[in-house]
């Protein structure tokens, strides 16, 4: 891990108490907050069971409020690409697939992550969707550094699987003599 200042501490103990938030709701421990000049502009938690929306995670819970935000401030297309380039996200985890390619096209500039994602990430644990340059011209690509805090992230994430997810589909029971198979 890239050495980290006091203020990463500070901005990332923030995105744990979204995590935590997360966590009394039943919902998977991931939280983060968009700072912009040293001052946290959004916050977001992963609200997926809440909503009954799969795309609702932490970090597109505060891009949307932002987005709302900016919108209300009548702010034009070009004036929220500025802004975004000038927004650091911290985040307990790092950022899935959907949301490393949403904050790549919305040009976040830096995102600091707990723990890796190891099943969907896409900050280099599966895609290195951070790097951006896919060809199509759209994607910007910003700074990434993980690990900061990560073991209190993951100590979330082993309390929340621990207890069971309530939320989860209950699992398939094979029928004796029946064939399951396709």
């Amino acid at each position: 891990m890239a050495s980290c200042g006091e203020e990463v501490f500070s901005f990332m103990r923030l995105a744990l108490n979204q995590a935590k938030l997360a966590l009394d709701s039943l919902e998977v421990p991931v939280g983060c907050v968009i700072v912009e000049d040293g001052e946290v502009i959004a916050w977001g938690r992963n609200r997926t069971t809440e909503t009954r929306n799969g795309t609702r995670h932490a970090e597109m819970e505060a891009i949307d409020s932002l987005l709302e935000n900016w919108k209300k401030n009548g702010l034009s297309p070009g004036e929220v690409s500025l802004r975004f380039s000038k927004c650091t996200l911290y985040v307990t985890c790092e950022p899935c697939i959907m949301c490393a390619a949403a904050l790549s096209y919305i040009g976040v500039r830096e995102v600091y992550y707990g723990c890796p994602n190891d099943k969907f990430g896409g900050c280099g644990s599966i895609l290195p969707l951070h790097a951006g340059g896919d060809g199509g011209g759209a994607k910007k690509g910003f700074g990434c550094v993980g690990g900061v805090m990560a073991s209190e992230a993951v100590s979330l994430l082993r309390s929340f699987y621990e207890q069971g997810n309530p939320n989860a589909p209950k699992p398939h029971r094979l029928l004796k003599g029946k064939n399951t198979s396709c």
